[in-house]
């Protein structure tokens, strides 16, 4: 296996939340093995209409062991990733941006099985990283513009991100890895291969990973068990893979510039650890009257102990559960001479909590603070087809995807035991509430339909198509104290268009360009959308709202020598009703959002890559990025008949980095390998009158490490990764409790800083 190491050169003007262009994305069976020794690890998409790159698995195992594969995209053009822990794993902090698209924003496919927006409180899907071991992914697609319109997405205004499983008969036997390293953290995955290659084959695996947070007091930890099977039927196949995760991760504390200047980087929750300060704390904010609960022991005073100035500062604990359990099969049935049929039906059930020890209210048993929740109930059932057939120059295809989603959300408060015991666990689930606050039920269907044509002219390719869906959600009340918003909300939008165009020049040298329009539906959740503000403000707008829209622009070159790999892009977005959610409260109050349309954002870009192969097992690869992403309007807010006017025309979208430039260089001598990448990015601001902001940062992540070959399947490795390798302290996440117009916020989150991993991997 040959490690190479790309140079990416983009410069990228990005939006808030916008654009793309595409084509017909490649079957993932086009990718070349992972385990193939003269496999690309980065492809950059040569011979599509539009800008795509793919990563082979080799970019993820060359990371430190159990990194996210979110994380191993941060290096394509125009991708901006932020996690506050070193695999990126971490959910509460885990985002990704391309183009200034955010996260809920872009699209997601595992073996194109809807993932939904993978935001933390998902409504309509799950994470990668709780879908997937990511020892089991072969390729990950990256389309910076809207991507494929056969994505089974209807939120991806901005990239895609489409994720394939290995094929069995790539891994035939077994495997296994052990890792330790910084934080206490160790980690062990088994997998087992059986079959033959073009027979009845598949896979089962096991992956355990524990560790303690960084800082403060807690755990991260996730179990995952994967298995899929191939069965081939005469020329058709039938393919089946299903999944379960649990995870289980306390939290770090969202912090302000005040608050990391006053308290620094390595502040955190009092933690379970530190119970009586966590109850001294409280009692003191009630008898300030900073809580707004009732007072229970007025002994304890009204001065915090220093450094404390805030009941904010630091609460009890909080923690992220998930439990996931997904399930798809799937048959490739070839006809006639060239034609293909594909159908794929899945189930997905999850059980959520997001915890917070909240100050703001009492338990029952007189202690001063109450374990709050927002729970997640998800049951979600579809199937997706298609069908595709040459005729002459063109390849015709016609697909469509329908899903039932049933979705309940509630938010409920737990006791605690006594001052003295907390009597519960936040790494686990939580039973027996004293309050529900609020309990919403959402009911959502999905259909959608796309039809392509790709034309082969010889060196001219030509890709038409279309993509159009209704989005329909029925939202009603199981238990609503505080007039939380219900109602019908649908999206309709049968014409989505595309058209993209490819030329090759010859001598490696190819021209693409394309035009996409992109419609997005409204989110179905209590925490975000039109259904996070109160139902009068939910009435006010049901009948008016427009959904999110974006037109994007793109063209480019690509070329590639075999020895030099490059491209070049740049786009134009018009991102359209841009849909403002804005915070009412600090996050532990959890207050309805107010929403408003705000108009529009332009988005600039030009993005560069290039992947050289140098002689000797030498590689390297590095990107630079410039973003000019701005608001095109003033936000209007008239609030008791006050017309407030906040002067964000002009402006940059928030969390959008003007630069980003990545490097790396990378040795493999079939003994010996290693790679060192550098990761730049200028300031980001998390206001939307920017006049708040974190500043620019340069990371260093190294890997070093030794094969030997002991007649095997696969050699023994030893692997050393060190992230963060000079130990840079900085801001990671922004926006983890969204975003203000203006002033300091309870936002952002630090990142982890230098730690230091090793893995033992073998293969027999």
């Amino acid at each position: 296996m040959r490690i190479v190491a790309v140079l990416l050169a983009s410069t990228s003007l990005v939006a808030a939340p916008a654009f793309a262009a595409e084509t017909a994305a490649p079957a993932p069976e086009a990718a070349a093995p992972a385990d193939s020794a003269d496999a690309e690890i980065v492809v950059l998409g040569s011979g599509q209409t539009r800008q795509v790159q793919e990563l082979s698995t080799a970019d993820l195992t060359i990371l430190a062991s159990g990194t996210s594969p979110l994380k191993a995209i941060e290096k394509l053009p125009s991708v901006n990733f932020q996690s506050a822990d070193a695999f990126g794993n971490y959910e509460w902090s885990t985002r990704v941006t391309i183009r200034g698209f955010n996260q809920n924003q872009l699209g997601f496919t595992l073996d194109g099985i809807p993932l939904g927006d993978m935001s933390y409180g998902n409504s309509n899907g799950l994470h990668i990283s709780r879908a997937i071991t990511s020892e089991n992914i072969g390729v990950t697609r990256v389309s910076q513009g809207s991507g494929s319109i056969a994505t089974q997405s209807t939120n991806n205004l901005g990239g895609t991100l489409e994720f394939f499983s290995i094929d069995p008969k790539d891994v035939l036997g077994a495997d296994v890895s052990a890792s330790y390293g910084s934080a206490n953290t160790y980690r062990g995955f088994a997998r087992v291969a059986l079959g033959t290659a073009d027979g009845l084959r598949g896979f089962a695996s096991v992956q355990y990973q524990d560790g303690d947070k960084w800082k403060g007091d807690g755990k991260q930890r996730t179990f995952m068990a994967n298995a899929k099977a191939v069965l081939p039927l005469g020329g058709a196949d039938l393919d089946g893979y299903i999944s379960y995760s649990d995870r289980a991760e306390q939290d770090y504390q969202d912090l302000s510039l005040e608050q990391l200047n006053r308290l620094g980087y390595d502040w955190g929750n009092f933690g379970p650890g530190n119970y009586a300060e966590a109850i001294r704390v409280a009692d003191i904010a009630a008898n300030r009257g900073d809580t707004g609960t009732t007072p229970l022991n007025p002994a304890a005073g009204t001065t915090y102990p220093s450094p404390i100035t805030t009941a904010d500062d630091a609460y009890y604990d909080a923690s992220g559960l998930r439990k996931d359990t997904l399930a798809a099969l799937g048959l490739t049935v070839p006809f006639a001479e060239k034609a293909v049929f594909k159908i794929k039906g899945y189930y997905h059930e999850n059980d959520g909590q997001g915890t917070w020890g909240s100050p703001y209210v009492n338990s029952p048993s007189g202690v001063p603070m109450a374990l709050r929740t927002t729970e997640y109930d998800i049951k979600r059932k579809g199937v997706f087809a298609s069908i595709s057939n040459s005729f002459g120059a063109n390849n015709v295809t016609v697909g469509g995807w329908y899903e039932k989603n049933d979705f309940i959300q509630s938010r409920k408060f737990y006791g605690y035991e006594s001052r003295t015991n907390p009597g519960r666990d936040h790494l686990d689930f939580q039973t027996n509430p004293f309050f529900t606050q609020w309990s919403i039920a959402f009911e959502t269907d999905t259909l959608q339909y796309y039809v392509t044509d790709d034309i082969d002219l010889g060196d001219l390719k030509v890709n038409l198509g279309w993509k159009g869906y209704s989005v329909d959600t029925n939202a009603f009340s199981l238990v609503n104290t505080n007039s939380r918003a219900t109602g019908d909300l649908k999206v309709e939008d049968w014409f989505q268009p595309h058209v993209g165009l490819n030329y090759k020049f010859g001598n490696g040298l190819e021209a693409f360009a394309g035009f996409t329009q992109v419609t997005r539906a409204f989110q179905a959740s209590t925490t975000s959308g039109p259904f996070s503000a109160t139902q009068a403000g939910f009435d006010a707008i049901k009948s008016t709202i427009k959904p999110e829209s974006s037109d994007t622009y793109e063209a480019g070159l690509r070329y590639n020598s075999g020895i030099i790999n490059a491209s070049l892009a740049g786009y134009y977005v018009d991102f359209r009703d841009r849909l403002l959610v804005i915070p009412t409260s600090v996050g532990i109050v959890g207050a309805t959002n107010a929403l408003q349309n705000v108009g529009s954002v332009r988005a600039l870009g030009i993005e560069a890559a290039v992947d050289l192969k140098l002689p000797g097992g030498f590689g390297a690869f590095a990107s630079y990025s410039y973003n000019d992403t701005t608001y095109r309007d003033d936000v209007v807010i008239t609030t008791g008949g006050v017309t407030t006017i906040r002067a964000t025309k002009g402006k940059t979208v928030v969390d959008t980095p003007k630069h980003l430039l990545r490097g790396e260089l990378s040795y493999d001598s079939d003994t010996v390998f290693g790679r060192v990448g550098v990761n730049y990015m200028s300031k980001r601001y998390f206001t939307y009158l920017n006049d708040k902001e974190v500043p620019g940062r340069a990371l260093v992540d190294a890997t070093i490490g030794y094969r030997l070959n002991i007649g095997q399947r696969q050699p023994v490795e030893l692997q050393l990764n060190a992230v963060n390798l000079f130990d840079k302290r900085y801001v990671a996440t922004i926006g983890s409790n969204g975003f203000g117009f203006s002033g300091d916020n309870q936002t952002l989150l630090a990142a982890a800083p230098r730690q230091v991993f090793v893995t033992l991997k073998a293969g027999f």
